[in-house]
């Protein structure tokens, strides 16, 4: 996780902590994940350093994503923004996931509460539909407990987390 210590956190921030390590850890094929607030900022992730899979991808790859965070969380606010406006233009309704399916991988991003995005940088042999199942799984049991108050939290934690390994 960014955040190696869950201490001095809230249950509920901690039980997020645990509901997305349980989700790259038994979920074949995830690299990386991230949690986004509906203004972009990153609010809870995978450490793809700690991941095996994704290690082994980047080392068969000498190019492509560097797997930050940072860039994950950029790039799954944007495709959410993207992807919102266009249901707008199209008259369809609120947008539930989005997949994008790459030579080399995929992303895929799905909301979760109050314009807050979970996504998901998988491997090109992921099995897609299990991915989008515990998604679906992670959204169901954290969507209700993302409150404005919980992803203050997490925003704070995760900048004094920066701040201390900045020292």
């Amino acid at each position: 996780m960014t955040a190696p210590s869950t201490f001095g956190l809230s249950s509920e921030a901690r039980n997020l902590h645990w509901l997305l390590t349980n989700l790259v850890e038994e979920v074949p094929g995830i690299l990386s994940v991230a949690v986004v607030s509906s203004d972009g900022l990153l609010l809870l992730s995978s450490d793809p350093e700690h991941n095996d899979a994704a290690r082994q991808v980047r080392a068969e790859r000498r190019s492509g994503p560097r797997g930050s965070a940072a860039d994950l969380a950029t790039i799954v606010s944007g495709v959410g923004s993207l992807t919102v406006g266009a249901a707008r233009l199209m008259d369809f309704g609120g947008v539930k996931h989005t997949m994008v399916a790459m030579d080399e991988g995929s992303l895929f991003v799905m909301s979760i509460s109050d314009g807050s995005l979970l996504g998901v940088h998988g491997s090109a042999d992921c099995d897609m539909s299990v991915v989008a199942y515990h998604m679906a799984l992670f959204v169901g049991r954290a969507g209700h407990v993302l409150t404005p108050e919980l992803r203050s939290e997490l925003r704070k934690s995760l900048e004094s987390e920066s701040t201390g390994s900045a020292r």
